[in-house]
């Protein structure tokens, strides 16, 4: 069997898919079958010289690919666990006679292409964003206009959410698209509707073509629009009802079983207004599946390569999805402090580098330990800055009271500072950057704060806000604010009560 791997290392592709290509390596070589790896990166254990029978250093091209094969003539090539990469080759491998195991190239072009996509939910009656498919700037422009400023710009077959972007209205579009299409290699690129104030859901799963097995069903920390491997995520979720987790669950059989799914499949979802929406599903193993596997128990990796050479989930024993025993927490590592001078916030485009994982009996005590080991140290004493817009105010007084209580000093721009004392909380009162020194800068960089909660709303507080991110970047200050600082949202009531559970006293 001839497993290909991810390629080099970059933002957007990792060492979570090289776990996933060692783990079918080791089950399939104890199954009897003789593993040949074809990966271009010595950083990786799948690189070890005592992973698999016959190792290829070269490069993640179909050409390259071909040449191995016409070497090595294997009875089966394996694409789905090396991520994106690999992935792409699927229809010029099968137009060259390839034997490829696991989902077949057509399903994996139905899943990738957006528009494919969008046809097939609607077959199904599953619920997704407006949308429309755009081939030039000019179409684009018309599809945005029919959907509804703000926009999603996805272009298809696409690594890491690159040149992804939310596009606020007209002026940003055609700059959006012009790096979408040039990122999608002359396939279209889908706009839909974006989905604000949501919340997001990742779901693992394993089909072997009769059924399909949920792995786990995560929740995102992070508002809905935050790639999902940069956002942070939950195992159990705990703020999603039975109800919606019932319908994700059966969404996701229903769309694995139309895709004849053999092997592992990753679906995003969004919840807003009472609705799970789809957002995207990729044939392939994920960036959560080592983090699924530690979690649960079950090792979905191996179980996947035991599919894709012919058994049934019957056969292995999977056909429950896991039970997890109290909370996991997903965090991930960012280089922001390595590159400051790049823009310091999260989108639908991946940036991070690394991940950790925490384990605790409660959700805050497990974020808390994921903070920790991702080198956020949450403090337990000291100044806390908290700058709101009008909408937020409501949830900061509660998160103020609560700090007060734990014996922080609380710190607050004008506007918020005289909200918390209408109610009689203690606060000193510092300028906001537009408005001249001292202000919230300088008390950071003078070291008076140990936490920054800050949801800005209008040009001149996303101005600041980029500073405020920058200097807290410079000095380790958690730092808590929303993914688009200049759009009011609900949503950021949902950051604050994640603050009011981690900064519970133990």
């Amino acid at each position: 069997m001839l497993i290909l791997g991810g390629g080099p290392n970059r933002i957007g592709q990792g060492i979570e898919f090289d776990y996933c290509c060692c783990q079918a390596a080791f089950t399939l070589s104890e199954m009897g079958y003789e593993i040949i790896m074809l990966n271009c990166n010595p950083e990786t254990v799948s690189t070890d010289y005592d992973t698999s029978d016959r190792l290829y250093f070269e490069p993640m091209t179909l050409e390259h690919v071909m040449n191995v094969i016409d070497v090595e003539k294997p009875d089966g090539v394996i694409l789905q666990l090396g991520g994106q990469t690999p992935l792409n080759l699927a229809e010029g491998l099968e137009a060259a006679g390839v034997p490829i195991l696991g989902t077949s190239p057509h399903s994996i072009r139905l899943a990738e292409d957006r528009g494919l996509f969008a046809n097939l939910l609607d077959e199904l009656d599953i619920a997704h964003p407006q949308y429309g498919m755009a081939y030039n700037i000019t179409e684009g422009r018309k599809v945005a206009l029919e959907v509804g400023y703000p926009v999603l710009v996805r272009p298809s077959f696409i690594l890491g959410g690159r040149a992804m972007a939310i596009v606020e209205d007209e002026r940003q579009l055609e700059a959006s698209l012009n790096n979408a299409l040039a990122a999608g290699g002359g396939q279209p690129v889908l706009i839909d509707r974006f989905m604000e104030d949501a919340y997001e859901i990742d779901v693992d799963a394993i089909g072997d073509g009769q059924q399909v097995v949920v792995g786990a069903v995560m929740q995102h920390i992070e508002e809905a629009g935050v790639h999902s491997g940069d956002s942070a995520c939950v195992l159990p979720p705990y703020k999603v009802s039975a109800y919606h987790l019932n319908i994700i669950r059966d969404y996701t059989r229903r769309i694995g079983m139309a895709l004849q799914v053999k092997g592992l499949l990753n679906a995003q979802y969004a919840i807003k207004g009472d609705v799970v929406y789809i957002i995207e599903v990729n044939p392939r193993a994920s960036r959560t599946i080592p983090f699924v596997c530690k979690a649960t128990g079950v090792n979905l990796a191996k179980a996947a390569a035991q599919v894709m050479v012919g058994h049934s989930l019957q056969e292995i024993g999977l056909t429950l999805e896991p039970e997890v025993d109290g909370f996991f927490v997903k965090e991930v590592v960012l280089p922001f402090k390595k590159i400051p001078e790049n823009e310091l916030v999260l989108g639908p485009e991946m940036r991070s580098t690394g991940e950790v994982m925490g384990h605790a009996s409660s959700f805050g005590h497990a974020y808390a330990k994921a903070q920790l080991s991702a080198g956020t140290h949450l403090p337990m004493e000291g100044g806390v800055l908290i700058s709101v817009n009008d909408y937020d105010k409501g949830a900061a007084l509660r998160f103020g009271r609560d700090l007060v209580r734990m014996g922080y000093q609380l710190y607050a721009t004008p506007g918020t500072a005289d909200t918390f004392r209408r109610v009689g909380l203690p606060v000193q009162t510092v300028n906001k950057v537009s408005q001249g020194g001292p202000h919230v800068v300088d008390l950071i960089c003078q070291n008076k704060i140990s936490l920054i909660l800050n949801t800005p709303l209008g040009p001149a507080a996303h101005s600041d806000g980029a500073q405020i991110r920058m200097a807290a970047i410079s000095h380790d200050v958690p730092l808590l604010q929303p993914l688009r600082p200049f759009m009011p949202s609900a949503g950021k009531n949902y950051i604050t009560a994640v603050c009011r559970i981690i900064l519970k006293p133990r």
